[in-house]
């Protein structure tokens, strides 16, 4: 190892091993947060880290087209139209998507963002943002105060358990605060819950308090704060033909349509449910078998 000579000087000695400290310092330090660009992407991901923290771009959105949602109908022409009047500068509500799994809850969120911008290239982006980081929200609509677009803020999957009080965060932005959400900024969350909380914690507040409908209220008040609640329910033997052959349709799957029916039946024994996600798992195992790519743009 080479030996390292420092200075006689006590004082030159003392400012070269600062300088190696700082230099050390700066190695271990996160790099900066890149600056926000809100012309780079029609979606970004949040990340509290590191502070303040800073927004990803997302080159390409996992979406389907909005018109291959089957099963939905009425949700889904609900939510288009509140993103639609959002778009284009007009009163539109903060939204709850609840309900059963694998109905196609944050596919029709990103299905409406892209609806949207087809019409309006560029007008709206989404911006999503995880539980764990709601705390942060602030930070993040100091980001997206100023900016000429329009976004949607979206939480995936977003509920809370006994202790977490991060909905206190969340209640304070969508409405109350004393700053409130940005006019270019609406959230839109998805979730299994109704009320975002479990049903026996909802109970044990009931229980417990000493003035059981304070306890209950402050718990699902959260819940209120969003104008629009489109619930998501299990869908029907024929909602799920419905969904197969849209897919079928738009990806031109050459298959009888009573193979299809037989085969997608069994499959969804086999899952013991049946929703849009399982039948587009079985459209990605039927393509596969056709030796169909699915990366292609859907047929109109």
């Amino acid at each position: 190892m080479k030996k390292v000579e420092l200075p006689t000087d006590p004082t030159t000695a003392i400012a070269a091993s600062l300088a190696q400290i700082a230099a050390a310092l700066e190695r271990l330090a996160p790099p900066p947060a890149p600056v926000f660009d809100d012309k780079a992407a029609d979606a970004y991901v949040w990340h509290a880290l590191p502070l303040p923290g800073w927004l990803e771009p997302v080159p390409q959105i996992n979406a389907v087209p909005i018109k291959l949602l089957r099963g939905v109908d009425r949700v889904r022409d609900i939510l288009l139209d509140n993103t639609e009047r959002f778009a284009r500068g007009l009163p539109a509500n903060n939204a709850l998507l609840w309900g059963a799994r694998g109905m196609g809850k944050s596919s029709l969120v990103k299905a409406a963002l892209g609806a949207v911008n087809a019409d309006k290239p560029g007008a709206m982006a989404l911006v999503e943002i995880h539980r764990e980081d709601i705390p942060t929200l602030p930070e993040l609509l100091k980001q997206l105060r100023d900016s000429q677009r329009r976004y949607i803020l979206f939480c995936d999957d977003l509920s809370f358990d006994a202790e977490d009080q991060h909905y206190k965060s969340l209640k304070a932005v969508l409405e109350g605060g004393i700053e409130g959400r940005p006019e270019n900024v609406i959230f839109y969350a998805t979730s299994n819950r109704r009320h975002l909380l479990p049903r026996d914690m909802v109970d044990n507040e009931r229980s417990t308090a000493i003035n059981p409908g304070e306890a209950v209220e402050e718990k699902v008040s959260l819940s209120d704060r969003f104008g629009l609640w489109l619930g998501f329910h299990s869908c029907s033997q024929d909602d799920y033909f419905a969904m197969l052959d849209a897919y079928v349709a738009a990806y031109d799957l050459k298959i009888e349509p009573e193979k299809l029916r037989a085969e997608a039946v069994e499959w969804s024994m086999t899952r013991g449910s049946r929703s849009g996600r399982v039948a587009w798992q079985f459209i990605q195992d039927l393509a596969g078998r056709l030796g169909v790519r699915l990366t292609q743009k859907p047929l109109s």
